[in-house]
């Protein structure tokens, strides 16, 4: 049985602000896992990138028997992720020293989270002589097909790295069978080395509110409509599809005021500092001031996972209009509290939202589609209450 795991987390601490440029549902996912590892008796180490000369080195608050252990290699600040290879031997070697001089008796196993903490995890289970789990949370290749841009493109480092993790890793996890096989066929990964761990839900923090109450506490008319996206600021994610979908509609539908329709956009820093910082946030700003959608569109930035719970049971539905997906985690949490999501047919999304049941998939890119979808369900309140089958108990 385990009593020690070694988690290797290089870029994504579980501790950091959520709706950053780069934090999101891989922040929540080794949170949630370490947590629920100290809660079965099993001790956690979570070894991450110190980006705060703030930060304490071992962090206890996690959970009780979990620590974060924040490893001071690089600038104790930000660092392009391009940057962050050069910085892994040294990762691995303070890693190494730290396990020497603590009190414990050494790790029994590695679970590794991205590629980059893949390489690490090679080097350390070569060290201590144990095997390592890897968990990608994305994959290169696949965002490389969707790439519009010459800076949308993942490096082949990257591509080569995740392909020798394939091969050096003890067991990979994939969240979907999606996953799996783009893992398989893909990346040529032995498929008996894969497990499907879908990831799950903390049903504490995210369940039904009722929504005259959830929109009170977010200050949010009760006969408003909400038509809600919360998530990372980047192209990745489709956000521009949405303004489109939303100015479609409009014309469709001029009577769509303000007081009846409002667009909150969850995520970044939409700050004149924020804007200077991410080259997305000001090109969505740009394209919702062309389309004339300010007074219907706010970008509220980063908010804390307590008051998402509220966000999600005020909407109407929760739209994730992704270019790429391998899970969808703020999809499986808005549908927690009872919202139905409209969701881009891709990746993890394909298998996580019942399209007629739990939300509605449409095609990626495509603002057309994605404003009938909106449309269908603003205008059948029955029908959008059975997708968020568990707000009726609320009436």
């Amino acid at each position: 049985m385990l009593k020690r795991v070694a988690f290797v987390s290089v870029h994504t601490s579980p501790l950091a602000t959520l709706g950053g440029k780069d934090t999101g549902g891989m922040n929540v996912f080794v949170r949630e896992t370490a947590r629920e590892f100290a809660r079965r008796g099993v001790a956690v180490d979570v070894f991450t990138r110190s980006a705060s000369p703030g930060q304490l080195r071992i962090d206890p608050r996690i959970a009780p028997n979990a620590r974060v252990i924040h490893v001071p290699v690089g600038p104790e600040g930000p660092v392009a992720k391009g940057d962050l290879p050069g910085l892994l031997p040294a990762f691995a070697d303070w890693v190494t020293e730290f396990a020497k001089a603590d009190d414990s008796s050494g790790y029994d196993i590695i679970h590794a989270h991205y590629w980059l903490s893949g390489l690490v995890a090679e080097t350390l289970g070569k060290r201590w002589g144990i095997p390592f789990v890897q968990t990608f949370h994305t994959l290169a290749e696949l965002k490389n097909q969707i790439a519009q841009r010459p800076q949308d493109y993942e490096s082949d480092e990257r591509t080569a790295g995740e392909c020798r993790v394939c091969t050096t890793a003890g067991r990979i996890t994939a969240a979907t069978s999606v996953e799996w096989d783009q893992l398989v066929h893909v990346y040529g990964a032995g498929s008996s080395l894969i497990r499907i761990v879908p990831p799950g839900v903390d049903t504490a923090r995210f369940h039904p509110l009722e929504q005259s109450y959830a929109r009170k506490v977010i200050g949010v008319p009760r006969d408003q409509k909400v038509i809600l996206f919360a998530g990372r600021i980047e192209p990745l994610k489709g956000i521009d599809t949405l303004l489109r979908a939303i100015g479609l509609l409009r014309e469709r539908r001029p009577e769509l005021s303000p007081r009846h329709l409002t667009v909150p956009i969850i995520g970044g820093d939409p700050s004149d500092e924020g804007v200077r910082a991410n080259e997305e946030m000001a090109r969505l700003q740009a394209l919702r001031a062309e389309l004339g959608l300010s007074d219907l569109i706010t970008f509220l930035g980063a908010q804390d996972q307590d008051s998402l719970n509220f966000y999600f049971s005020a909407a109407d539905c929760l739209v994730m209009p992704s270019h790429y997906e391998s899970f969808g985690m703020v999809a499986l949490e808005a549908m927690a509290c009872g919202a139905p999501v409209i969701a881009s047919d891709v990746g993890g999304l394909t298998q996580l939202v019942r399209h007629g049941e739990t939300g509605l998939r449409v095609p990626p890119r495509d603002p057309e589609a994605l404003a009938d979808a909106i449309d269908y369900l603003l205008s059948d309140e029955p029908r959008r209450r059975r997708m968020g089958p568990q707000r009726s108990l609320f009436g």
